[in-house]
């Protein structure tokens, strides 16, 4: 029969009774002693594993960027150029260095660019020195180019890349050492004195090979 209008019919099915005389399962001491044994283990197991998900979280490979170039911001400013890896155009692309067969089906090799010209983080000075030093390494568009495939990893290939990019901005600002007069006289007084040294050998052995000559007179 149906009632409340719901279109279903009431669930009248109960539960079988127990027999009489049935005995009732107990737990034997041992799994007694095993449950507590979980129940005990239950919360130092939860924080482990929440320690290990926390860790996994801020694990960062060996071959990050921050760890295989780390930040130097006192050699940065100093030079003018700090914060400027966001300025630079990074392309990848197939490696023909170390790697084996997975170099045909990753882009390893690193490629990072810039305009030398517009590059407000370096210096003028700098900057018009480095385009004379570096000249092959500038394309037509004005763009120096700055390349590495030295590693099978991406990641510790851009690093090179990056360094490679402060070591020519260092080699740029350093500036010339002044030699002082007595420093250049000497190190012409040096280059006279080995100049006579090697005449005076060349004579011992010429000398040494017009002896040797047999007289057939």
């Amino acid at each position: 029969m149906l009632r409340g209008g719901a279109g279903r019919p009431r669930n009248t099915a109960r539960a079988a009774p127990v027999a009489a005389g049935t005995p009732r399962r107990r737990c034997t001491p041992g799994a007694n002693m095993a449950a507590r044994m979980l129940r005990g283990l239950r919360r130092p197991l939860a924080a482990a594993f929440s320690q290990r998900a926390a860790a996994a979280a801020e694990f960062r490979s060996a071959y990050s960027l921050d760890k295989l170039y780390p930040p130097q911001r006192d050699r940065e400013q100093a030079h003018g150029c700090s914060c400027f890896s966001d300025r630079l155009t990074v392309s990848y692309c197939r490696s023909s260095g170390p790697g084996g067969q997975n170099v045909n089906k990753v882009n390893t090799k690193a490629e990072v660019r810039f305009h030398l010209a517009s590059a407000d983080w370096i210096p003028e000075d700098v900057r018009e020195k480095m385009a004379l030093m570096h000249r092959k390494k500038i394309n037509r568009a004005g763009e120096l180019i700055v390349n590495s495939e030295e590693s099978r990893y991406q990641m510790r290939n851009l690093a090179i890349c990056l360094e490679k990019i402060r070591g020519l901005v260092t080699e740029a600002t350093e500036k010339p050492k002044v030699v002082s007069k007595e420093t250049s006289q000497q190190l012409i007084e040096r280059v006279e004195r080995m100049n006579r040294e090697r005449l005076r050998q060349k004579r011992i052995h010429s000398s040494i090979k017009q002896s040797r000559k047999a007289d057939f007179d």
